[in-house]
């Protein structure tokens, strides 16, 4: 057996370790709490007053505008300067979840803005509340419309996962490299990384076609049905 195909195969248990225990879970701690992060922003940004409007744009700014991994960086290495120690772990939770929140929030107020005012008037003719409203006529219709950019935002999110490396966090990209630094073969060990992240985004990427087709049909058997209805 050639030598760099042994040290692959020697080192990919312990970088699929790495990436059950540490980088998937990242993912989907961060992407839940920065989805739920963004549905508050995106509703305090559509409906909220003015004061909470103008600090959760301040917000956006702020995360949109700078580098995910400076973010990093000053939530593990500068707030210790100012007497807050995080542990890695907890550090690109919180990292990430900032970050996500920001751009799933704009995603999130993109889609509801989509959905026509006429859908609203509708379901006040009803005399539904607002929160009937937005729960059972508007939310349903706008996941629809969320569910492709969501699912790009989560893929890339299992890739921006690498990043905590550089925050010790023991991801997959920190195990290759922890192996490298011994074994001297960078080219082996972060090619058979990156095609792990590959894996893992394709399959991914199958999961998300697989929903959208059945979202799809299901809205036009909705559709159907609602024309059925009119027609008898």
């Amino acid at each position: 057996m050639p030598d760099w195909l042994s040290l692959a195969i020697d080192s990919f248990w312990p970088m699929l370790y790495a990436g059950l225990t540490f980088t998937i879970p990242l993912t989907l701690i961060t992407f839940v709490l920065g989805l739920i992060l963004g549905f508050v922003v995106a509703l305090i940004r559509l409906y909220g007053p003015a004061p909470l409007k103008s600090a959760v744009r301040f917000y956006v700014w702020i995360i949109r505008g700078t580098p995910l991994l400076v973010q990093l960086f000053l939530i593990f290495y500068a707030l210790p300067n100012a007497g807050i120690t995080l542990d890695a772990f907890p550090s690109a939770v919180i990292g990430f979840t900032l970050n996500i929140g920001a751009y799933t929030s704009e995603v999130i107020r993109a889609t509801l803005l989509s959905v026509p005012k006429g859908q609203w008037e509708a379901a006040h003719s009803i005399s539904m509340s607002w929160s009937q409203s937005l729960r059972h006529i508007i939310l349903p219709q706008a996941a629809r419309v969320a569910v492709p950019p969501l699912s790009n935002t989560f893929i890339s999110l299992v890739k921006d996962t690498s990043l905590a490396s550089v925050i010790t966090v023991p991801e997959m990209f920190l195990a290759a490299q922890r192996i490298a630094a011994v074994t001297y073969q960078p080219l082996i060990l972060y090619t058979e990384a990156a095609l792990l992240y590959l894996l893992i985004s394709s399959v991914l990427s199958y999961l998300q076609s697989q929903l959208e087709t059945r979202l799809e049909r299901n809205t036009v058997a909705k559709e159907n049905n609602n024309d059925n209805a009119i027609r008898t």
